[in-house]
Formats: C-alpha cells, structure tokens, sequence
C-alpha cells in the first residue's frame, strides 16, 4: 500500500510540474509573414549604399545627398532624409521626402523635378533629441 501511495503521489507531483510549464510557455505568437522572392530582393539596394549618395534632377545635376533613411512610427512609411547644401557636414539644411518619390535608376538616385530651391522651401528636419 506503501508503494502504491508514493506512486500515486509522484505521478501527481509529475503532472502537476509539468502542467505549469505548459501554463507559463503563454498564449502562442504568430507573426505575419509574406513570401519573398529572395533572388530578386538581392538584386535591390542596400540602405547602407543609398546613405551618402549624391541625389541627382532630371537634368543630372546634384541637388542634395541622401542623409539617413527613416520609417514612420507606425513602421509602414519610409522616408529618405536628404542633406542640401553645406560644405563637409556643416552649415547642412535637412529636409525629408517620401522614399517613393525618389527613383533609383543605374545606381543613382534621381529626386524626378527636383531642384535645390525647391528642396530648400521644404520645412527643415531636425532629428529628435535621445
């Protein structure tokens, strides 16, 4: 009888100990995911490679450079930062267009009907304080 109990009662303390580690794995995540064709994604461009490039106009002449690359907060809307004027960094004004006004066409980026006065009418961007 004994031997009986103590198995009982291991098999419960068995269950029971295993039963909470089910309970504190939490409600299972899921993630959104999309298929992606991985050999023409590989093909695109590289943040690291757009940041530092000369922005070009129609008419092929530099009218800014390209600064940083922002997502909005709600993470779904890119935008490039664009440097215009300045000499070194310095006495640079910042302003911001949306990533999809820009094109990219034989590894330069082209603001279509851009100027530099009218880049310089854009509201300047200053980046958050941390």
């Amino acid at each position: 009888m004994k031997k009986t109990m103590t198995f009982i009662g291991a098999t419960l303390a068995g269950a029971i100990l295993f039963s909470g580690a089910a309970g504190a794995q939490g409600a299972p995540q899921t993630v959104d995911i999309a298929k992606i064709d991985v050999q023409q994604l590989s093909a695109g461009y590289r943040a690291s490679k757009v940041i530092g490039s000369s922005v070009l106009n129609d008419a092929n002449e530099t009218i800014g450079k390209v600064d940083d690359l922002l997502i909005s907060p709600d993470g779904k809307t890119p935008y490039t930062v664009l440097s215009i004027g300045g000499f070194l960094g310095m006495d640079s004004h910042y302003v911001v267009v949306p990533y999809g006004s820009l094109q990219l066409l034989d590894n330069k980026v082209v603001l279509p009907g851009g100027t530099k006065d009218m880049l310089r009418m854009l509201p300047e961007f200053k980046y958050a304080a941390k």
